[in-house]
């Protein structure tokens, strides 16, 4: 799939964003190994601790679906700076993440900056840790 094409769909999902507390929204594309997109936005909880960002609910999506390889993912926050993912979302990513997964941090459809895994999360705790 087309970078700009995945960050579309990201920028139509932020438009669902449910955030009466911080008013940022999100959105998130991810396409998986079979192909398909799952988008996701932020959806906040007045405590706060519930609330979910755009990158999991998206991710959660592909995976309760039968998904389980990230081939691509994109997000878009702000229309003024790169909004990166979290630390969660970023642990999240990685236990999903093909090996040649890109990471599209998107202001709009021609800013863009394409990072991998370990540009964002160097030394991961992975399954692979678990098997030590």
């Amino acid at each position: 799939m087309e970078i700009k094409a995945l960050i579309y769909k990201a920028k139509e999902a932020r438009e669902k964003a449910y955030s009466p507390y911080s008013n940022f929204k999100v959105g998130a594309a991810v396409l998986m190994e079979n192909g398909e997109v799952y988008t996701g936005c932020n959806i906040e909880n007045a405590s706060f601790g519930a609330t979910n960002c755009a990158e999991r609910t998206a991710i959660f999506k592909a995976v309760s679906e039968g998904a389980r390889t990230i081939k691509a993912i994109a997000l878009i926050g702000s229309e003024e700076e790169f909004t990166y993912p979290c630390g969660i979302c970023r642990q999240v990513i990685s236990e999903f993440a093909d090996e040649d997964m890109k990471i599209i941090i998107a202001k709009n459809l021609e800013e863009y900056i394409v990072k991998n895994l370990d540009e964002i999360l160097p030394g991961p705790f992975t399954k692979k840790d678990l098997n030590k």
